[in-house]
């Protein structure tokens, strides 16, 4: 079933919605023909492949960027290429559901029975989560979209994967 894994989601996450401290830096980008600001915290990247690699756990983006952010995202915070949860775009989504519930049955599609923790900013996404998944085996890991990305959030990270039972569905090979 495969490695547990560690989701990713953009704005709100990784690019807050305002510069909460002098690490980040401004970056403009342009997918698709539109501009966007961003600010990135370059640390992010490197603390982010750690947790991964102490872990056992693979990274993936579970954002509306989806393979974007590989491209935009990945290279400003020094992540490698990333696989992506499909979400499909805002026009999609339908009328009295937020962006958090979207994203939640996506997610937990491609997740399957695999673990994962959630790094997301929409506070609905955990409650729609458990509407989806197989076998609830995750941890929703809730950021402050103006603060973005903490120490804090990757601590909990690591405790809840290293907490996992080794024997645990999704962990063999």
């Amino acid at each position: 079933m495969g490695k547990p894994l560690v989701l990713l989601d953009v704005d709100g996450v990784l690019n807050p919605f305002a510069r909460p401290h002098d690490r980040y830096r401004r970056h403009r980008v342009t997918p698709n023909g539109i501009t966007f600001k961003l600010w990135l915290d370059r640390a992010h990247g490197p603390l982010l492949v750690e947790l991964a690699e102490a872990t056992g756990a693979e990274l993936a983006w579970a954002s509306f960027w989806c393979d974007r952010a590989n491209e935009w995202v990945a290279p400003r915070i020094g992540l490698p290429e990333l696989p992506f949860v499909p979400i499909p775009g805002f026009p999609e989504i339908p009328e009295g559901v937020s962006p958090g519930a979207w994203k939640a049955r996506h997610v937990a599609a491609w997740v399957g029975e695999r673990p994962f923790v959630w790094f997301e900013d929409e506070p609905d996404a955990a409650e729609r989560l458990l509407d989806h998944l197989a076998r609830p085996s995750h941890l929703l890991v809730r950021v402050d979209p103006m603060k973005g990305l903490l120490e804090g959030h990757l601590d909990r990270a690591r405790a809840w994967l290293t907490a996992l039972p080794e024997e645990a569905p999704g962990l063999g090979p």
